[in-house]
């Protein structure tokens, strides 16, 4: 297998609050990533979408599906009784479990990507989850169902989670992490792969969202062991108060900021013989 010269590095999180949408547009503009999804459901969307979609065709825009984080589009009376989402052991307790009323999450999905197609009047370029809830124990059974309806033709591609174990090792950071989410969404690609999706074939880009670790190391080790068609995820953005309250990744998202508009960034990615493209240049 050749060594990949090519890496999809995507920024999870647009639209969660004014001051991530901030940091993502200006590492657009700079373009140090080439991919980023938007969450759809959040009210920042409607004004964010705008700047956001002014760099279709230069980085792929997607849909980070959402269950886990503010309220949803769609009246769900049993996964948000209240008006808000679950958090993501409640959602995964009941994915395992096999209680997810898939019905209330197909219509979220369905009214999430209306929201992108409306705002950017075209379907996202890709479609992945937010805390990776798109390929979870009983959400991703409503992906088959819902996705192959939406899209006959043109079809986003997929965010594959799971990397080998091999791969995993040999980075020697955030193992347990990727271990779990391998364990958890392993049957999500084989899945979509049979229903005519292209996925990611290579994942990482584990945290601790800690401000005060080595983002440089561990960036470093995102790009080790890759896979033919690697994508790695990232966090970055500005911190607000609003962001606070919603989100376990705060500072640490400025600590990626600055490591993603250094030099030691580009450095990185030279040594490792690899650069941020979009997911149409990853090799075959």
């Amino acid at each position: 297998m050749p060594n990949a010269t090519h890496f999809v590095l995507t920024a999870d999180d647009f639209a969660l609050t004014p001051g991530v949408s901030a940091g993502i547009l200006e590492l657009l503009e700079e373009g140090r990533i080439k991919a980023a999804g938007a969450m759809t459901n959040r009210p920042h969307w409607w004004s964010g979408a705008a700047p956001f979609g002014q760099f279709s065709g230069a980085a792929d825009l997607g849909l980070h599906f959402n269950l886990t984080c503010g309220a949803p589009l769609t009246r769900m009376k049993r996964l948000a009784p209240a008006g808000e989402l679950p958090k993501l052991p409640a959602l995964l307790r009941g994915g395992v479990a096999g209680l997810l009323p898939s019905a209330e999450i197909a219509a979220e999905l369905e009214a999430q990507i209306d929201a992108f197609e409306q705002a950017m009047g075209r379907p996202p370029d890709f479609i992945d989850g937010h805390q990776h809830v798109h390929a979870l124990p009983g959400v991703r059974r409503v992906l088959a169902d819902v996705l192959p309806r939406r899209f006959p033709d043109a079809k986003p591609y997929l965010r594959n989670p799971a990397d080998r174990l091999a791969s995993i090792s040999a980075r020697g950071r955030h193992a347990a992490k990727a271990i779990l989410l391998a364990s958890l969404a392993g049957p999500f690609a084989p899945r979509m792969q049979a229903l005519g999706f292209a996925l990611n074939d290579g994942f990482s880009g584990y945290s601790r969202f800690d401000a005060r670790a080595d983002y440089a190391g561990d960036f470093a080790s995102y790009l080790v062991a890759p896979g033919p068609r690697p994508l790695v995820m990232c966090h970055p953005g500005y911190v607000d108060e609003e962001l606070r309250g919603l989100d376990p990744a705060t500072e640490s998202r400025e600590a990626e900021m600055a490591f993603f508009l250094s030099p030691r960034f580009t450095e990185i990615c030279a040594a490792a013989g690899m650069r941020p493209s979009r997911f149409s240049e990853l090799a075959e």
